[in-house]
């Protein structure tokens, strides 16, 4: 079946990171765009104001609907009972989710789907940056903003491959389904299984059971890549049909940590490289895999590889001195968390690390949720738990105690904040020779002078 051609799409809930995007990909490509939603921040508000495509007030209007569009794109943002999506209904217009509207536009290519708990946005992000560096054509859609590219989202008319970063959170508020089961991969990565999205997904059963499904919906002469080192990947997903599927695993990428940096081994020589960490050292023979697979040679994975600085916001450097760096990463499911600090302190084994992970999202404020987290910062010398009471109260959940985080974290060391500006406070006044900085989180610490705090450290 062809792709079908669409002229004039409207995008509801068009401020969301990932929708204003697309909203200028396809701008990008010369269709007519327009869009509402009910708020928009930047850095939303600017880009979308520069192409020109900004709406020209906050707010749902189904009067911006007619049989003249060609196709509407539901963002997760919007609710079910949405007056422009009500509108577009009546009409009988074609309404899309996200990643439903990604497959429509990439009927013609072969798609790889890179899906997982957590390493996704980094995987995707090597392969990306390896494509780019050898100037291989392209189309792609990635949860992060990446370094030298201007957009998380590229659709062309003439790139034979899709690289798309697969969440395993619903696709639009209608049809509730995991994104990644939309795209309808060729090459499938499952990097890792570790419950999260409680809201969603309320027990690690269904929670998994998601993956199987990615796994089983692997084509006939498709490809499974997948962590051999996760227990919850093995049961969910290999092998299942093994004379259909190439089904392969991989593990830590060999190498060795000398002066806080991180060198590959490879067939043919020792390589330097900017990220570091065991979780990372997987990630990159993920992506290994999967640029085997599209026809890249080793040699010149390992060359892009070589200035390749990480997605941003993953263990990117805020700052560093002689004896101190002050890092911050998305982390903020208890594997993510339990990863990055084991990963700063196996690079720096003879600094402290301090470690603060920022409560933000809705499982990890939690109370049944939070013992997943037990055991997630024991790496830290000095771990601290910051959250903001009015988050707890603005998603009416119930407020957390001292006594109860450090029994849920396992950790009586544990010290607990909810005051942001005494955090600073006690980050800034603290020695910091011989110290790393890790601050973990979806959020912002309620607005913490980052820049100060990085002063301070260094």
């Amino acid at each position: 079946m062809e792709k079908k051609e669409f002229q004039r799409i409207h995008l509801i809930a068009i401020g969301g990171s990932i929708m204003h995007n697309l909203a200028l990909a396809l701008h990008d490509k010369g269709l007519h765009i327009t869009g509402s939603d009910d708020e928009i921040f930047e850095p939303a508000r600017s880009r979308l104001a520069a192409a020109g495509i900004l709406p020209a007030q906050e707010g749902w209007f189904p009067e911006k609907l007619n049989a003249g569009i060609d196709a509407v794109i539901l963002g997760m943002h919007a609710r079910p009972d949405n007056p422009e999506l009500l509108r577009a209904q009546e009409l009988g217009l074609p309404v899309f989710s996200f990643p439903e509207f990604i497959y429509e536009q990439s009927r013609d290519k072969q798609r790889i789907v890179i899906g997982g708990s957590h390493g996704k946005t980094t995987i995707t992000s090597i392969i990306l940056h390896v494509l780019q560096y050898l100037g291989r054509p392209f189309d792609y859609a990635v949860g992060a903003q990446l370094e030298g590219f201007d957009r998380m989202v590229k659709l062309s008319d003439d790139a034979p491959i899709i690289i798309i970063e697969g969440d395993e959170y619903l696709s639009d508020p209608v049809k509730r389904v995991p994104k990644f089961h939309l795209y309808h991969h060729h090459i499938g990565v499952i990097s890792g299984i570790s419950w999260d999205h409680i809201n969603v997904f309320p027990d690690p059963d269904i929670y998994r059971e998601q993956f199987r499904i990615f796994a089983e919906m692997t084509p006939k002469a498709g490809t499974l890549i997948y962590n051999q080192d996760d227990e919850q990947v093995l049961l969910a997903a290999v092998p299942r049909n093994p004379a259909d599927v190439a089904y392969i695993g991989y593990t830590v990428h060999d190498h060795t940590i000398r002066n806080g940096k991180t060198i590959l081994h490879t067939k043919k020589d020792d390589i330097e490289i900017q990220l570091f960490g065991e979780h990372n050292l997987r990630n990159i023979n993920a992506a290994k895999e999967v640029c085997k697979k599209i026809g890249v040679k080793a040699p010149d994975f390992y060359e892009a590889l070589k200035t390749f600085k990480g997605a941003a916001k993953r263990l990117e450097k805020m700052g560093e001195s002689d004896s101190s760096v002050a890092f911050r990463d998305f982390a903020h499911a208890p594997s993510k968390v339990k990863a990055t600090t084991e990963a700063v302190k196996a690079q720096y084994p003879q600094r402290e690390l301090v470690a603060v992970l920022e409560l933000h999202t809705f499982s990890s404020l939690n109370r049944s949720f939070l013992p997943q987290y037990a055991g997630s910062l024991d790496k830290a010398d000095e771990p601290i738990v910051y959250f903001n009471p009015k988050t707890i109260a603005h998603k009416r959940m119930e407020m957390l105690t001292e006594t109860e985080l450090k029994e849920a974290f396992r950790n009586p060391r544990l010290q607990v904040y909810t005051d942001s500006e005494a955090l600073q406070q006690h980050l800034t006044s603290r020695n910091w020779q011989n110290a790393n900085l890790l601050l973990m989180s979806s959020g912002n610490y309620n607005n913490i002078n980052l820049e100060a705090l990085t002063r301070a450290v260094l």
